[in-house]
């Protein structure tokens, strides 16, 4: 079964083939006759079922999109929603990092407790819809490190270990990732669906 996945983004490509193997998964890239859809909501769960619809509803396939973020405890859970355009420039992760590491720089590192967030929604061209939600606890650090994975990986670690999310191999990051356990918690209900 042929699933698009609302995303131009590559590395959330590569990331969700991965975790959703078995499905004929595609990006928006095959369909370029879609716009992006604006993300006018003010919860993850909201914007990516608006994507998802959106998508299903332009390709007349079965659609998956997601909505991820960082969530700073002592931002009051922002960037949040905010996360991919919060230096102003969506998509911008250089930029992004380095404006939130500029607003904690004073912050004791035993206070920088944060959580990444993941709504993952399933929609079908019939409007029918399920979302599924994953989080992923830890801490930020001052310093960037590692070359793997993308948007504040370098600057989170994740409860119970002493590496950056961008310093895991791919599969250590999809078995404990936000998305990796938004999107496994969505699988078998995607299965299910699209077997009926």
């Amino acid at each position: 079964m042929r699933i698009v996945l609302a995303t131009r983004n590559p590395g959330k490509i590569r990331e969700l083939r991965r975790i959703l193997s078995g499905f004929d998964i595609v990006g928006l890239e095959e369909f370029p006759e879609i716009g992006d859809v604006a993300e006018t909501g003010v919860t993850f769960e909201e914007n990516a079922l608006l994507k998802a619809h959106a998508v299903a509803q332009q390709s007349g396939l079965p659609a998956v999109a997601d909505d991820s973020g960082l969530c700073v405890d002592v931002l009051g859970g922002m960037p949040g929603v905010f996360s991919a355009r919060w230096s102003g420039r969506h998509g911008d992760d250089r930029a992004n990092l380095e404006l939130l590491l500029a607003q904690v720089s004073d912050v004791p590192a035993a206070k920088l407790t944060a959580h990444f967030t993941c709504a993952a929604a399933l929609a079908l061209p019939s409007g029918e819809s399920r979302v599924a939600e994953g989080l992923l606890p830890g801490r930020l650090i001052s310093t960037p490190r590692g070359a793997n994975g993308f948007g504040y990986d370098p600057i989170f670690v994740p409860d119970g270990d002493t590496r950056t999310t961008a310093e895991l191999s791919p599969q250590e990051k999809d078995a404990i990732s936000h998305r990796g356990r938004a999107f496994n918690a969505l699988a078998p209900i995607v299965r299910e669906l699209l077997s009926s």
